[in-house]
């Protein structure tokens, strides 16, 4: 071959695939990844990470109990995660910080807790109920199983629905009355600081450690009921719910349908667990909505369906919701920490002292 025509032949060159440029991580890109998170999958992962903390807690919380008895072989010490347990403590606690300031030092934990949860509520509606609680997350599974049994799940005509409805706020308003309007504040102070009250986080553990007979068929119906009756507990009984429900009520968010937008396909109407009528409101404002996002994750499109900030009504992401809900309880829990109103301020011997005196069969 000529040298000209050789010197105009580019050598042959093996093709190699480059991987293309990752886009640089900005704002912009984590919010797009944001809008694109699935909610359902996203709750799922709150939901199981409180669940892990719960069995956590409980597991750390026996051994603390172990570590007290006359058997115990090892020093461990007690978990204050354990007092979101405690509701009623925790609302005693409340009365007597709105009327004093102060935080009643024996179950601190508990209130700050109580106030994560309202804050919860406030800003994210009922979102306690199906982002954080276990007995939420039992109860959904429950349903799910049911509907896998029946192909669906009861739905109570609105003559029973209504009524049944009212208990928790019933049971709600008895335990208002009682702590807000029937208490004064040395009777107060008495139960708070009362071997009862100091020991109440034992007692709730060995009353499910030996159930009675009574406690086992009275479990054993609520979750038969659950099965069948998607939410019976959380509808129709808790009254940890209805002050969510009614926080909630008073909040910013809300679900907001775009009319202009919306096919009227009744998907959303459709996933609700609550059966809210979705479909035919433009803004849902119900005391059973838990923004669980169910509705908004079903609607195919995606600007007819969201939550949106009032009034400005701008839309909040379901993952703003997911890490609102999950800052506000690790906020409480670092305030507690700082201030010092997180570990109780009763003492290793005291609880031991006090196991024997108001615990003597056991």
């Amino acid at each position: 071959m000529r040298p000209y025509l050789q010197a105009n032949i580019a050598p042959k060159r093996s093709f190699q695939w480059k991987r293309p440029a990752a886009s640089p991580l900005t704002i912009h890109n984590l919010a797009d990844h944001g809008r694109r998170l699935k909610p359902h999958r996203l709750r799922r992962m709150v939901q199981f990470g409180f669940l892990a903390a719960c069995l956590w807690i409980g597991w750390c919380f026996i051994r603390y109990y172990e570590s007290l008895t006359p058997a115990g072989r090892h020093v461990d010490p007690r978990p204050p995660g354990v007092e979101a347990f405690l509701p009623i403590s925790a609302l005693m606690s409340a009365r007597l910080w709105l009327q004093t300031g102060a935080i009643q030092p024996v179950h601190p934990a508990g209130l700050l807790i109580l106030g994560a949860i309202l804050a919860a509520s406030f800003f994210f509606k009922r979102s306690f109920c199906s982002w954080i609680c276990p007995i939420g997350l039992l109860s959904e599974n429950l349903a799910d199983i049911g509907r896998k049994i029946t192909g669906r799940n009861l739905v109570l005509p609105r003559w029973a629905d209504w009524p049944l409805r009212s208990i928790k706020y019933l049971l709600l308003g008895f335990f208002v009355w009682v702590i807000f309007g029937r208490m004064d504040l040395n009777d107060l102070r008495g139960f708070l600081e009362s071997p009862f009250n100091q020991t109440a986080d034992i007692r709730l553990w060995l009353f499910f450690r030996h159930p009675s007979t009574t406690t086992i068929v009275v479990l054993a119906v609520l979750a038969g009921l659950s099965i069948f009756i998607r939410h019976f507990w959380c509808r129709y009984l808790c009254p940890y719910g209805a002050l969510a429900a009614l926080v909630g009520l008073a909040g910013p968010v809300r679900i907001r349908r775009e009319i202009p937008s919306c096919i009227d396909c009744g998907k959303c109407a459709r996933a609700c667990p609550a059966s809210l009528p979705v479909n035919r409101l433009v803004s849902v404002h119900s005391d059973e909505c838990s923004l669980c996002l169910e509705c908004v994750e079903s609607c195919p499109v995606p600007a007819a369906l969201g939550v949106n900030l009032a009034p400005a009504r701008r839309r909040v992401w379901p993952l703003l919701v997911a890490l609102g809900v999950v800052g506000i309880f690790l906020f409480a829990i670092a305030y507690g920490k700082i201030s010092g109103h997180w570990q109780s301020s009763v003492t290793r011997q005291e609880m031991m002292e006090q196991i024997q005196l108001a615990l003597p069969s056991q």
